[in-house]
């Protein structure tokens, strides 16, 4: 299994995964088709699929396009707002992109009610680690707005993520590590796991596809509600339910810095 990320837009990524043994591929919220289309002729890959996270225009944009370009070829997501969609998909659906990559639907409603997250692994390659694409779920360091829901709806999204090997890859919707990184020094300053992630992001202008499960539930603030730095920074009690320490994160990131993330 090979996953390339494919930069579009300002911020956004959609990904070619690979099927390495039949040169085949799945396009990742493909909004710039024509650049997908190259990114895959170069890597002489031939384009099977079409895999939608949520039905946000700057993820599922390009869907019309690519059904033109991609005539039969099935496009997968979780609800019929996902512009020409064939395939319907709930939580814990499974498909197979070539001949071995399997990929599980992990339904994790909250920035969108349609979100889904689509975890990968290779049949034929038991040593990798696998991958998870999470749209605007689980950002490096962050999480997405909660449009369409509630902090309890994304504490149940991000535990739920959190429940996969640990050493599975991240890849994620937007390009946003850095500012989710000045805000989670700005609850935890202390937490040596977002000094790794400040060198990560200094060293590498791309940062998807190089951070984990395991890392996430180190250093992400929004997958540690229960950490005392959280609790503190949410005004927390003991009797504090843990959607409303999220509600509360939620709330100072939204106007952390004027942040638009």
């Amino acid at each position: 299994m090979k996953v390339v990320p494919v930069p579009v837009r300002d911020d956004n990524y959609a990904y070619l995964l690979i099927d390495e043994s039949t040169n085949k591929a799945a396009a990742v919220d493909p909004y710039d088709v024509p650049k997908v289309t190259a990114a895959a002729k170069e890597l002489g890959v031939e384009i099977v699929a079409g895999i939608t996270t949520h039905h946000h225009f700057d993820h599922s944009g390009g869907n019309e396009d690519f059904a033109s370009q991609y005539p039969g070829v099935p496009i997968y997501g979780g609800s019929d707002k996902v512009p020409k969609l064939t395939n319907l998909v709930k939580d814990k659906d499974e498909f197979t992109v070539g001949n071995n990559i399997h990929v599980k639907c992990l339904a994790t409603p909250c920035h969108t009610q349609d979100s889904i997250c689509y975890y990968t692994t290779d049949k034929a390659d038991s040593s990798h680690p696998g991958g998870v694409f999470t749209g605007d779920t689980l950002f490096m360091a962050g999480c997405g707005r909660f449009f369409e829901g509630v902090g309890e709806e994304m504490d149940r999204a991000l535990t739920y993520l959190a429940s996969l090997p640990d050493k599975t890859i991240v890849y994620n919707g937007h390009e946003y590590t850095s500012g989710s990184l000045a805000f989670g020094k700005h609850i935890d300053p202390s937490n040596e796991g977002l000094a790794r992630l400040a060198k990560l992001t200094q060293e590498n202008k791309i940062t998807t596809g190089l951070t984990t499960i395991g890392d996430e539930k180190e250093w992400n603030v929004f997958m540690r509600l229960d950490s005392e730095p959280v609790r503190k920074a949410a005004g927390a009690t003991d009797q504090t339910p843990r959607s409303a320490i999220m509600d509360a994160l939620r709330e100072q990131k939204n106007k952390f810095r004027g942040s638009l993330l």
